[in-house]
C-alpha cells in the first residue's frame, strides 16, 4: 500500500510504518558503520543522536563525545536527559546550561559537557532579542513562565535553539570543532525535528492573532465576533489569565519573526554536509519500528544519515545452542544441589540464546527494509555506565 506523506513547513511527515519484508534468497546484512571515520572527519561538525526514549541515546552521545575528544577533537556534548546520568559518568558534580570542562581526557583533544535548561535558554533568547524594558515585562509574565517551563514542544524547540547558539559560538570563536547532541526523550522521535513548526504554529496561529486584535489598530476595528470570543475565553479561563496571555502576546509579538528565522536556519544547518545523524535503537520491535520511521523521515527531509546504532545487544558467553543447553539440563539430577544449579544456568543460557536469535532476526529484517543504512551493534554490559572508563568502553564497542 502506498501512503502519501503530509507536507509540513519543514518537510513531509510520514506515518510510523516499518517496511519489513522477509528477504528472499541470500540473507541481507547491513554495511558496517565506521564510527571512528565519522569522528575523525573534520568536515563533520555536528552529530545528532536520535531515537525512541530509553534506548541509550545519552550514553551513546557521551561515549561518542569522549572518543572524539580522545582522538583529538575539541568537543561539546549537549544532553537533554532529565536523569542527569551524564554528569555522574563524566565526573562532574552537576551539569547546567553552561558548558563545563570534563577532566581526565586522554590525548590532545578536549571535552565540554552541558545539560539543556529549557527555561534558562528561553530567557536568554528573550534577553538577547528584546529591548530591556520589554524583556523584563515578558520574563515576569505568568503565561510566559508557564510556557517556558512546561509547554509541550518547548524542550525540543529550545534544544534546537541551543544547538544554533553553540554552532554560532564554535564558528565565531573556534571553541569547538564538534558538537554532539543528545535529543530529548520524547514520546515520538520526530518531536525534535517538528518542534520549530509546532512552536511557530502556536505563536502565529489564529488564536494568537485573535488575542492581538485589541492591541492592533483602532478599537473600532474590533469586531463583535472577536469581542464575543474573548468574552467566552475570559469566562472559561478567568479574566486575569486572559489579561496575562494578551499582555504576553502583545509584548512577544516583535520576537515572532526572529523565532521563525532561527528555527529555519537551524533546520537548514541540520541538512548540511557538516551534520551527521545517528539513529539509536534497542534490538526490540518497537524501538526498531521507531528507528525505521526516523530513517525514512531523515531521508525524506534530505538530512545526512550516518547510520544506526543497535544498543544493548544480547551476547551469550558460550557457543552452546539453546537445544543443547536444554537437553543437558534435562539429563541432570534435580535432587542434587550442584546439578540443579548447573541445570538452572543452562536454562538461563538457553533463554539468552533465544533472545539473541530473536534480536538478530529483527536486525536482519531492518537491514532488508533499509539495505543502505550502515549499522553497528553494541553488546549489553553487565553493569550500568557510571564513569569515564565505562564511557570509554562503550566508545570502543561503538568503534567495533
Amino acid at each position: 500500500m502506498v501512503t502519501v506523506p503530509r507536507r509540513t513547513k519543514y518537510g513531509p511527515q510520514r506515518p510510523p510504518t516499518m517496511r519489513v519484508a522477509p528477504p528472499r534468497g541470500p540473507t541481507v546484512s547491513a554495511p558496517d558503520l565506521d564510527v571512528d571515520g565519522l569522528l575523525d572527519d573534520r568536515a563533520n561538525r555536528i552529530i545528532v543522536c536520535c531515537g525512541a526514549g530509553g534506548v541509550g541515546k545519552t550514553t551513546a552521545s557521551a561515549a561518542l563525545a569522549l572518543r572524539a575528544a580522545e582522538r583529538g577533537r575539541r568537543v561539546c556534548v549537549l544532553t537533554i536527559d532529565p536523569a542527569r546520568r551524564l554528569a555522574q559518568s563524566m565526573g562532574l558534580r552537576e551539569l547546567d546550561n553552561m558548558p563545563r570542562e570534563v577532566s581526565g581526557i586522554r590525548g590532545t583533544g578536549s571535552l565540554d559537557a552541558m545539560m539543556l535548561d529549557m527555561k534558562r535558554t528561553f530567557d536568554e533568547v528573550v534577553e538577547a532579542h528584546a529591548p530591556p524594558a520589554k524583556a523584563e515585562q515578558i520574563l515576569a509574565n505568568p503565561f510566559y513562565i508557564a510556557l517556558s517551563s512546561s509547554f509541550a514542544g518547548t524542550q525540543e524547540y529550545m534544544a534546537m535553539e541551543k544547538l544554533g547558539q553553540l554552532h554560532a559560538e564554535s564558528v565565531r570563536a573556534g571553541r569547538w570543532d564538534l558538537i554532539v547532541v543528545d535529543t530529548p526523550p520524547s514520546r515520538s522521535a520526530l518531536d525534535f525535528l517538528d518542534a520549530p513548526e509546532r512552536l511557530s504554529s502556536l505563536l502565529d496561529g489564529r488564536f494568537i492573532k485573535l488575542l492581538l486584535a485589541p492591541t492592533r489598530g483602532p478599537a473600532r476595528l474590533l469586531s463583535a465576533g472577536v469581542g464575543l470570543v474573548t468574552a467566552t475565553v475570559s469566562k472559561l479561563l478567568g479574566a486575569q489569565v486572559l489579561r496575562d496571555v494578551q499582555a504576553f502576546v502583545a509584548a512577544f509579538d516583535t520576537l515572532f519573526g526572529g523565532f521563525r528565522q532561527r528555527a529555519e536556519a537551524t533546520y537548514a544547518l541540520l541538512q548540511t554536509r557538516g551534520t551527521a545523524f545517528l539513529v539509536v535503537a534497542a534490538a526490540e520491535p518497537d524501538a526498531l519500528r521507531e528507528a525505521a520511521y526516523f530513517v525514512e523521515r531523515l531521508t525524506a527531509d534530505q538530512m545526512p544519515l550516518a547510520g544506526l546504532v543497535v544498543n544493548r545487544v544480547t551476547t551469550p558467553a558460550a557457543s552452546l545452542s539453546a537445544e543443547e543447553a536444554l537437553a543437558g539440563a534435562s539429563r541432570l539430577d534435580p535432587h542434587d544441589s550442584t546439578q540443579s544449579a548447573v541445570a538452572g544456568l543452562l536454562r538461563v543460557h538457553a533463554e539468552r540464546v533465544r533472545v539473541q536469535h530473536r534480536e538478530a532476526r529483527l536486525r536482519r529484517r531492518f537491514a532488508a527494509a533499509h539495505p543502505t543504512v550502515s549499522s553497528v551493534a553494541v553488546p549489553s554490559l553487565p553493569s550500568d555506565v557510571h564513569d569515564l572508563a565505562g564511557l570509554r568502553r562503550i566508545g570502543e564497542l561503538l568503534a567495533g
